[in-house]
């Protein structure tokens, strides 16, 4: 993730900003928090080739490509810690079809994960990437999220699930 850059102008625009709702609304205004989480819906196409029980594994294939992301319980967005999410593409190794080219990787204590693959690859004019959440304790849900260029070396895709 890029660092943040704290330059003159955004120092001054924040800065600026800031001091206007302080004058005009008698005191600085803190962000609101969500009340409730959305689920989030199954993607179409998300299912493609998707093989149940696949292995939870270190890396897919050579790497040099990262599949990240977060899972969050629905309602108070609370982290979920040590689920599995099966992720697969098609990449520079292989179909998405291919047993070789799916493998899992399970969140860690903040509900991120990270996997490392292959570069993903263009198949139907897009490349993409295939996540599924499919434990039982929560809804199913499979992702298909679209990379913006095929030159992209990682890939970020965001859970938000609903208990069962």
């Amino acid at each position: 993730m890029p660092p943040c850059e704290l330059n003159r102008r955004a120092f001054l625009v924040t800065g600026t900003a800031a001091a206007a709702t302080a004058l005009l609304g008698g005191g600085f205004a803190l962000p609101a928090r969500a009340q409730s989480l959305a689920p989030t819906p199954s993607m179409r196409g998300g299912a493609n080739n998707y093989l149940p029980g696949a292995p939870v594994v270190e890396r897919i294939g050579g790497g040099g490509f990262w599949m990240t992301g977060s899972v969050r319980r629905a309602g108070d967005g609370a982290p979920l810690e040590g689920l599995r999410i099966q992720i697969w593409a098609h990449t520079t190794e292989g179909h998405e079809r291919d047993p070789h080219s799916h493998g899992a990787t399970l969140t860690g204590p903040d509900g991120s994960f990270a996997l490392e693959m292959p570069q993903i690859v263009p198949a139907f004019g897009q490349p993409h990437g295939h996540l599924a959440y499919d434990g039982g304790a929560y809804e199913t849900v499979f992702l298909r999220p679209v990379m913006a260029s095929a030159r992209d070396t990682r890939l970020d895709a965001h859970f938000v699930l609903r208990p069962v």
